[in-house]
């Protein structure tokens, strides 16, 4: 069973920058995915970034050029750098992996997704 903890999240004006962190515990011989997802308030949890065991990310259009998702390979470590930030970008965020072996086809679709951490509060004022 994984176990995944967010960290990083904070308070910013736009145009700052922060970095999360998603630590993992537990057997993740079959963590196929990892990614970011986000939930503003009053609005369905959206897709943000999503990174696959052979590397690949896929990112949603509206962080293009703004977000990073990468990963230590050693510690398991997931990070989502956050540059440029706009006040749309004011959610909770949660690391979430899958054990679904061809999660990567579903880009930053949530669905294949199955253990999620408990999220962290983004703020960006204007």
């Amino acid at each position: 069973q994984v176990q995944l903890v967010e960290s990083g999240g904070g308070s910013v004006q736009a145009g700052g920058s922060l970095t999360l962190s998603c630590e993992v515990y537990g057997n993740t011989e079959f963590n196929y995915c990892m990614g970011w997802f986000r939930q503003a308030p009053g609005k369905e949890r959206e897709g943000v970034a999503t990174r696959a065991t052979d590397s690949t990310t896929h990112y949603a259009d509206y962080v293009k050029g703004r977000f990073t998702i990468s990963q230590d390979s050693a510690k398991g470590t997931l990070y989502l750098q956050l540059n440029s930030l706009e006040p749309d970008d004011t959610a909770m965020y949660y690391c979430a992996s899958s054990s679904l072996r061809f999660c990567g086809r579903y880009e930053v679709d949530q669905r294949p997704y199955n253990t999620w951490g408990q999220g962290v509060q983004v703020t960006v004022s204007s």
